[in-house]
């Protein structure tokens, strides 16, 4: 099967996209347990606007989404200014702006996963464990913690998996850069692009799919043991 045979350019474009998508789950995950708990818990002031703020993303054109990454934290941006004359940090057209970018599409969809987990906990188990004395961090961790990790992991997948397939929004804020930006997405697009292209972007869309079974399978085996460790406990 001499067609799957990846040229390193097409290699590059498979590993970035991982690192991508990596990072962009990682980095995301902290908020997304914040807000997915404070969206299924918190009854303060403008909790709607928040969830709307949320889930703009998956409602807005990927590109537009893109365009404000490029205005808010390209280099004449006021954030990107800011992180690039203070700290060093640069954005756009860099592997860590198609991180952030990708990062922000996946959000959404972690943010939902932990929510809905968190909504299905039986609040009378952390009620029962608070008045034996543990301590509202103690009960988080022992109890609310092992019930939502499924819901977690759930989130953490689907971001991942979002981030692996993100196209517009990157493409727009850090370009089609190969080595740089250039993930599977912008990979196959180039391909279709060119003459005699079809084979590349059909062997970049075979590694896509394994890539992403791969992952819900993943998934379905963490959350099953972690069904059957809370069943046992």
């Amino acid at each position: 099967m001499e067609w799957l045979d990846l040229s390193p350019d097409e290699w590059n474009a498979v590993r970035l996209s991982i690192k991508v998508a990596t990072w962009a789950m990682v980095v995301s995950l902290p908020f997304g347990i914040l807000i997915g708990l404070a969206l299924a818990r918190g009854t303060f002031w403008g909790k709607s606007v928040l969830n709307g703020i949320v889930h703009l993303p998956l409602i807005l054109p990927p590109v537009v989404t893109g365009y404000l990454l490029l205005l808010s934290f390209g280099r004449r941006g006021p954030v990107g200014a800011f992180l690039e004359e203070h700290f060093g940090i640069v954005f756009a057209f860099r592997w860590t702006g198609a991180a952030l970018a990708c990062g922000i599409m996946g959000f959404p969809l972690m943010v939902r996963a932990i929510r809905l987990s968190t909504e299905a906990v039986d609040r009378k188990l952390e009620a029962a464990a608070g008045t034996l004395g543990a301590n509202p961090v103690w009960v988080f961790a022992t109890i609310t913690l092992p019930l939502i990790l499924p819901g977690i992991i759930a989130g953490m997948i689907l971001s991942f998996a979002k981030a692996m397939g993100e196209f517009g929004a990157t493409i727009t804020f850090v370009s089609n850069i190969p080595g740089e930006t250039q993930t599977l997405p912008s990979a196959i697009y180039t391909f279709t692009q060119i003459p005699g292209g079809d084979i590349g972007a059909l062997r970049l869309t075979f590694v896509s799919v394994v890539i992403a079974m791969i992952a819900l399978v993943a998934s379905e085996v963490l959350a099953r043991r972690v069904g059957r460790r809370m069943d046992v406990e």
